[in-house]
């Protein structure tokens, strides 16, 4: 086996593009049903255009279990909302007069829900995908992850974001020291102060802000004026904190004898931002154009020649008819943003992402062993259900 593995990437827009459209359009006339199978084929598409070594990843999972997960996992909720939730407004309201209290904790008991849907998700789609024929597998562990997500995230937000860097590292290691490929297990190594050098730009920008608004608050509201740029740095300051620890993250990644090389560029990523929503930008509005002419045209066929008859309402079914092709011309829209996005965003981010990686130390694959199948059965139910499952 050659070493190093370079990754490559088959996707083309044209082929995304009709798949989408396909699949959205049966989305839509099944009333949101068919999002199960249509999330199924978008990640067949991409999961088979990557192709480490020349070989592509594969995924298996079935749009029937992604229901059936789904429906679990409403019920589950459902209880959830209707007793749990009853129960903390009842006891708030006799012991504190007002249903402030029950709801705020009713709140609270949903975030950890959050994050076990998280790590279920994950772990269900590394179930399902194989490369060279091999599983991927994450263990269980989802509740662990809650709990110590809700730490790291409280102890980020009472730090006003500057230990942000350590809740990435450690709730990265958490899932990938418990993730395999066959027998092989994922370790991540590194320290958690690595990351600061990444979040720079993003520390700086959340600081400055902070300085300009303490400084309005105090009397001199001109430093208002400094968010016009810190507000853009810290978009930016996102993208480069994401683009850098995902690559320092993955380039401490070890499973046995085989590392990952990842070299993406913020540059490259933040172009494929900025040029692929100017272009949907173009497209949509082109679109709402040709909606608007095709549907004042059918209107002014349906409404014939105007009347002035007080005893004819000839604008009921204009008007009907116009409502009508305005509500389809926005879901047409929905439509074709949502394809749009993954032809112009998803896929080069996915071929930047997977041309820049490299796996060393392929001949330790030779010696990988089949695991077993994890039947997983509520699937991503859960992160469905909290609308947490929508991307690829």
């Amino acid at each position: 086996m050659l070493d190093p593995l370079v990754t490559t990437f088959a996707g083309q827009r044209g082929a995304l593009f009709w798949l989408g459209l396909r699949t959205g359009v049966l989305t839509m006339l099944t009333l949101g049903l068919y999002r199960f199978w249509m999330k199924t084929r978008l990640r067949r598409y991409f999961w088979s255009s990557v192709r480490p070594g020349g070989l592509p990843l594969e995924y298996v999972g079935q749009g029937g279990e992604k229901l059936l997960g789904f429906l679990i996992a409403v019920v589950i909720l459902a209880f959830y909302v209707g007793i749990v939730n009853l129960f903390l407004v009842f006891a708030s309201l006799s012991l504190f007069e007002g249903g402030g209290a029950g709801y705020l904790l009713s709140f609270l008991g949903v975030i950890p829900l959050w994050f076990y849907a998280q790590y279920r998700a994950r772990r269900y789609v590394l179930a399902r995908t194989r490369w060279r024929g091999i599983r991927f597998g994450l263990e269980p562990g989802a509740w662990g992850y809650a709990w110590r997500a809700m730490g790291h995230w409280l102890i980020t937000v009472l730090s006003l974001g500057l230990l942000w860097p350590r809740m990435t590292f450690w709730l990265e290691k958490y899932r990938t020291d418990r993730t395999w490929y066959g027998d092989l297990r994922f370790e991540q190594g590194g320290h958690w102060t690595m990351l600061f050098p990444a979040a720079r730009p993003l520390l700086f920008s959340v600081i400055a802000s902070l300085l300009a608004v303490a400084a309005a608050w105090l009397g001199s509201p001109g430093w208002l004026f400094l968010l016009i740029a810190t507000v853009p740095l810290f978009l930016y300051g996102l993208l480069h904190y994401r683009v850098r620890s995902l690559e320092i993250l993955t380039n401490l990644k070890r499973a046995g004898g085989v590392t990952l090389t990842a070299r993406p560029r913020v540059g490259q990523v933040l172009g494929i931002h900025v040029a692929g929503n100017l272009i949907i930008g173009v497209l949509l509005g082109g679109a709402l154009g040709l909606f608007a002419a095709a549907g004042t045209a059918i209107v002014a066929a349906v409404a014939g020649p105007a009347t002035f008859d007080p005893g004819v309402d000839d604008l009921d079914i204009p008007i009907a008819l116009g409502i009508g092709l305005l509500f389809g011309a926005y879901l047409g829209l929905f439509l074709l943003w949502q394809v749009f996005r993954q032809v112009f965003i998803t896929l080069p981010l996915w071929a930047h992402y997977a041309q820049t990686l490299t796996i060393q130390g392929a001949h330790a694959l030779a010696a990988v062993k089949q695991r077993g199948r994890d039947d997983h059965v509520e699937a991503e139910g859960f992160a469905e259900a909290l609308d947490l499952g929508a991307a690829i």
